[in-house]
């Protein structure tokens, strides 16, 4: 019960942390995704960087429209939070208490990090589709939630499932990033140390200040989103390949547009009318955007981990007061 009930504040507290951030980002988020799910031929191009779509947005008095499908995303964002916390920790202390230890090495903590990602996916890939899609969508023309799903149908709506899992790896590669560049500092740290006081008992282990931890974890991740991006621009072109805007420009341009299926098919058109550099187009958006969300997101995480105890903490005691209360009742009658 005692581990169950951590996975589940574990769960939630990340679960708020993460939408939070997503609220709090979600124009840029927008003005990312338009730009990022553009692939034409350069003569045409729309939208040269990220501002020229928050520009378009201004310019014709739809700046509200950066929202549209907000809802949504904040559901999913509330919802993989949740599922990828709650595995994460429940994979976890079921790998402890199989192998009866009391800490997990780098190895098993990349598996179990891509096995708590790959449940996320697989989970939520309908919502970060339709997302997607409203976010592509013309400005102040994006539709519900469950006509975007419909319209699409439910396969369609796994559309990007195979890039989505393929980027479980992201945070694989940022982890593995992050404690090599860590562990370099902290023996150096330790060489100077020893150095300077050779005679010193204190054997506390060495940590990080906040500041180094910060920028550590800013270049690991901004190093596994640069490894990644062909996948992630890939992913959003197939997710955003069937919204209204997209419809329109392939009924406008039908030699410029084509039904995407896979992947391939997005490598394809990325490489045909952009060549290798699009497959990093929005590259800088998006580094800026995830590390925002994700320093956001920890943040909100640290800073609400005890109030979601206390608060947790409350109703589990009020659950099991008024399940006495019951059994009690019951006896009585009996």
């Amino acid at each position: 019960m005692g581990s169950s009930f951590e996975d589940l504040t574990e769960a939630t507290s990340g679960a708020i942390g993460g939408v939070l951030s997503t609220s709090i980002l979600y124009p840029l988020d927008t003005c990312k995704t338009k730009y990022q799910a553009e692939a034409r031929d350069g003569q045409t191009r729309k939208y040269r960087s990220s501002f020229d779509v928050l520009a378009e947005a201004r310019s014709s008095g739809q700046l509200l429209a950066l929202y549209q499908g907000i809802g949504t995303k904040i559901v999913q964002s509330f919802v993989s939070q949740f599922i990828y916390f709650y595995s994460y920790s429940f994979i976890k202390n079921l790998y402890l208490q199989q192998r009866n230890k009391k800490r997990m090495g780098t190895g098993a903590n990349l598996v179990v990090a891509a096995a708590a990602g790959a449940c996320t996916v697989i989970i939520t890939q309908p919502l970060d589709t339709a997302s997607s899609r409203m976010q592509t969508s013309a400005f102040g023309k994006s539709q519900t939630l469950w006509r975007t799903l419909k319209e699409g149908g439910w396969r369609q709506a796994y559309d990007g499932l195979a890039a989505s899992l393929l980027l479980t790896c992201n945070p694989a590669i940022q982890y593995t990033v992050y404690e090599q560049l860590k562990g370099r500092i902290l023996r150096s740290n330790n060489s100077q140390t020893s150095r300077v006081n050779r005679s010193s008992s204190d054997t506390s282990p060495l940590v990080l200040s906040a500041l180094s931890a910060f920028l550590l974890g800013a270049l690991s991740k901004t190093i596994a989103t640069v490894i990644t991006y062909p996948a992630i621009r890939c992913k959003v072109i197939l997710q955003a390949s069937k919204s209204e805007e997209a419809e329109h420009r392939m009924q406008a341009s039908p030699a410029n547009g084509s039904v995407l299926k896979s992947m391939f098919d997005a490598m394809r058109i990325i490489w045909h009318k952009e060549g290798g550099k699009g497959f990093y187009k929005g590259l800088q958006a998006q580094i800026i955007k995830t590390i925002l969300s994700a320093s956001i997101m920890l943040m909100i995480k640290e800073k609400t981990s005890k109030a979601t105890w206390v608060v947790m903490l409350g109703l589990r005691r009020w659950l099991t007061q008024h399940q006495g209360r019951i059994k009690v009742t019951q006896a009585y009658k009996n």
